[in-house]
């Protein structure tokens, strides 16, 4: 069996007094479809913000590949493969979705900025742009002002900016939120048609779309994991369901 993609062991959190991760342990299987669900204030996106270095954790560790990122900055975990989105986007609305996607690919080839005084030579790079832009449904809006774009269409946008980044490890922080019942369905199919080679970690409260997704499920209250296992196990587990499936939705 090969070694997970991502772990953490017994990660730890303090907020003064308050334990907002509780010595969490948790894998990410190499091509996984895995989902984190909790009630209002489980802890999630504290807990992504530590995988991804935006919180430096009060103890445990973070491995990568088997290599301990747990004091990387967020940028050397990009560059060693690790991507996400936000519940909120982080799109630069001024620009078309053409231009976020090079702008993406500029970073990850070391370039940056200065991809843009010599774009006419690196056409490699816009093909894949809008390959990219195909795969997630922008193909008809590549040339459009960001914030011009329906929210589904910016949720979109930002998937596949984080995927331009070629990721082994892609953190999904809730991409349906805020999405109009219209538009889901395209997002959905955007999530489920991604490559299997990159593996992903869904946080969300759509539960239809963790259920149609996720293949392992793991379930966080109050910083700690009460349960973990395949889909149908754990919409039968009456803990479970008292502490989550049955109540509110939100997060913190």
């Amino acid at each position: 069996m090969s070694a997970p993609v991502l772990e953490t062991l017994d990660l730890v959190k303090r907020f003064g007094g308050l334990l907002a991760t509780n010595s969490v342990s948790f894998t990410l299987e190499r091509g996984a479809r895995h989902a984190l669900i909790g009630p209002n204030g489980a802890g999630k996106t504290t807990f992504v913000n530590q995988l991804t270095g935006v919180l430096k954790p009060s103890g445990g560790a973070i491995r990568l590949e088997g290599r301990d990122v747990t004091h990387s900055r967020p940028e050397a975990r990009v560059r060693l493969g690790m991507s996400r989105t936000f519940q909120i986007n982080q799109l630069f609305r001024t620009m078309t979705p053409l231009e976020m996607l090079l702008l993406v690919l500029g970073e990850r080839e070391g370039r940056g900025l200065h991809l843009w005084s010599r774009l006419d030579a690196r056409a490699d790079l816009v093909r894949e742009a809008a390959a990219i832009a195909e795969r997630f449904r922008l193909d008809d809006v590549i040339g459009e002002t960001i914030a011009t774009l329906s929210y589904g269409k910016q949720r979109q946008l930002e998937i596949a900016a984080a995927f331009a980044a070629r990721p082994k490890v892609l953190l999904l922080d809730e991409p349906a939120a805020g999405v109009p019942e219209a538009e889901r369905q395209d997002l959905l199919n955007i999530v489920s048609e991604l490559p299997a080679e990159v593996s992903v970690l869904l946080i969300e409260h759509d539960m239809d779309l963790v259920f149609r997704f996720a293949t392992r499920i793991t379930v966080l209250v109050n910083g700690t994991v009460i349960a973990e296992g395949e889909p149908a196990a754990i919409a039968a587990d009456p803990t479970v369901r008292a502490a989550y499936l049955g109540g509110e939705s939100g997060d913190a």
